[in-house]
């Protein structure tokens, strides 16, 4: 078995492959980060795991030169492979940080402003995968409505390009039922419209990347 270890992740290329799903600080926020500030970073594991192959912890920042960080582990992981316990020493960049819990919010810049995403669609299982893109779609009244949900059902529905695909094989299609952001960050070409009213019906129109409304 390989030996416990870990790698604190650049979330960069996350944020850039998920814009609609997940969000970083804005970079006026990562550079005011100073000693005191509490930093949430993420941690991969390369090794087997019994829980989690990577988790997000925070750290409490004790020194900084530039891009460089020094701070101690504020918490114990979940991950019980974890080689890692809380007051451990680790140096890290700003780039790093997911999240900031500062030591004087007062003094804190604005937080970063952006729109989220995490009301409830149902969508083809091949736009998620990117097997295809967003053709049609159209929005309901919201039916998949329960009082367990954490966010409502928004009532849109979407379906991949038919191309040259049969009525079985559309029928036969995967469904999910996801956050809209996880649909927007395969495929955003109908941001435009999110916010049409229910009854709204769509269909792309591929040779000028445009939806022409249906009745």
């Amino acid at each position: 078995m390989t030996e416990a270890a870990y790698e604190i992740l650049d979330p960069r290329s996350i944020a850039a492959e998920a814009p609609y799903t997940f969000f970083l600080p804005s970079p006026s926020e990562i550079a005011a980060v100073s000693k005191g500030d509490l930093v949430k970073l993420l941690f991969d594991y390369p090794h087997q795991t019994e829980k989690w192959a990577a988790e997000r912890m925070w750290v409490l920042v004790e020194s900084t030169d530039a891009d460089d960080l020094r701070g101690v582990l504020d918490n114990n992981p979940d991950e019980p492979t974890s080689p890692l316990k809380a007051g451990d020493q680790l140096l890290f960049k700003r780039y790093d940080i997911l999240a900031i819990q500062w030591d004087n919010p007062n003094a804190a810049p604005a937080a970063a402003d952006y729109q989220e995403y995490w009301d409830r669609c149902l969508v083809d299982q091949c736009v998620l995968d990117g097997e295809e893109p967003v053709e049609y779609i159209y929005r309901e009244e919201p039916d998949m409505v329960s009082e367990e949900d954490t966010h409502p059902d928004s009532g849109w529905r979407i379906r991949g390009r038919m191309g040259s695909a049969t009525d079985a094989e559309i029928d036969a299609r995967k469904i999910a039922y996801v956050a809209l952001g996880a649909v927007l960050n395969r495929d955003d070409s109908w941001i435009g419209w999110i916010d049409a009213p229910f009854g709204t019906a769509l269909m792309r129109n591929f040779e000028t990347n445009t939806y022409v409304q249906e009745s």
